[in-house]
């Protein structure tokens, strides 16, 4: 009889951050399976849990082996940080089991997005229409990652940037910046929010001018206001278009 296997996201990294319904499912896993910086984030929360790391670029080989271990009737968590539909293992979960024609039960346990997480540590950023793009070509050609910025420029849209920066990708955010000063003022509140609910959480407040000479890495959320956006008692706000 197959088990059940649970994509769980289990938010910015904190317990307090954590939805009960995605605690409750790790701890009712027999197995959970995540990328290892992941595993050490929830590790002590759930000691008795018996956990299998991998590490970085090997979502495939441990979702595989998730999928298969819930083939022999175990309950098996996948965990992501964040929620797992949005630059998480959902996707390729689902795709892995179709691939199978697996007949296990599938739940997708959403949790707390970095977007969301910052922008409560920024003020109230989020307010309108907004675009959430990754600057990690790992996956996606990097051409098309600026035209998705430019549309979202052309569109005066929030822009909420994910993997802004590493080690190997020093000049992607400038270019995105580049890319949004066309359309909006070089005054642009712009937020960094790094380690978000984890040691070291840090929060910045800058502007789209200046934003190419701020200290971002890939642990980092940059969220980009549009044209309304303004930053008052140091809080960025959008405004929703409320007449007050």
């Amino acid at each position: 009889m197959a088990g059940r296997l649970s994509v769980v996201g289990f938010g910015p990294g904190d317990r307090g951050n954590m939805t009960f319904r995605a605690a409750e499912v790790i701890q009712a896993s027999d197995v959970v399976f995540g990328y290892e910086v992941y595993v050490d984030l929830v590790r002590e929360m759930f000691p008795d849990k018996e956990f299998r790391a991998s590490r970085m670029l090997k979502e495939v080989e441990r979702c595989t082996d998730a999928v298969k271990e819930a083939e022999t009737g175990k309950n098996v968590s996948v965990i992501s940080s964040g929620d797992p539909g949005i630059y998480g293992m959902a996707g390729i979960v689902l795709q892995i089991a179709e691939e199978r024609d697996s007949d296990i039960d599938i739940d997708i346990v959403p949790g707390i997005t970095a977007a969301s997480s910052a922008a409560s540590l920024l003020g109230a950023p989020l307010m309108h229409d907004l675009a959430i793009i990754s600057l990690s070509d790992l996956l996606t050609p990097l051409d098309l990652i600026m035209k998705r910025v430019e549309c979202a420029g052309m569109g005066d849209m929030i822009v909420c940037l994910y993997n802004p920066k590493s080690k190997k990708r020093t000049d992607h955010m400038a270019n995105a910046a580049d890319i949004l000063l066309r359309f909006r003022g070089p005054g642009t509140p712009v937020g960094i929010v790094r380690n978000i609910g984890r040691d070291g959480e840090d929060t910045t407040i800058s502007t789209l001018g200046r934003l190419k000479d701020e200290s971002v890495d890939m642990f980092s959320t940059v969220i980009i206001g549009n044209s309304q956006t303004y930053v008052h008692n140091g809080r960025i706000i959008t405004p929703r278009g409320y007449r007050l």
